[in-house]
């Protein structure tokens, strides 16, 4: 696959990838200072090449420049952290 080109959509706090004409995102929101990872979304015609993970990673690193704890929802998040635990430190435990 070529190199992923993601992006932040400020406005409508998605992270964003365009492949082959079609969206796949990362829906988020700041609140508390936090970042709150709240649903993936990758069309099931780019499905099993990795863009929810590269979503995930873009994610966190975005988190990390910006000094932000990240409180998961999103179940695909929550399992990306389970196989990465390198990216735990900053995830904020659940109640």
């Amino acid at each position: 696959m070529p190199q992923l080109s993601i992006s932040n959509n400020e406005q409508q706090q998605q992270f964003q990838a365009k492949i082959d004409g079609e969206l796949a995102w990362l829906e988020y929101r700041l609140h508390e200072g936090q970042i709150v990872l709240m649903h993936t979304e990758v069309p099931a015609t780019l499905g099993g090449r990795g863009i929810g993970s590269a979503l995930v990673e873009f994610a966190f690193n975005y988190a990390r420049t910006h000094h932000l704890p990240v409180k998961v929802y999103c179940p695909f998040v929550a399992a990306y952290v389970k196989r990465h635990p390198e990216q735990q430190d900053i995830v904020v435990k659940s109640d």
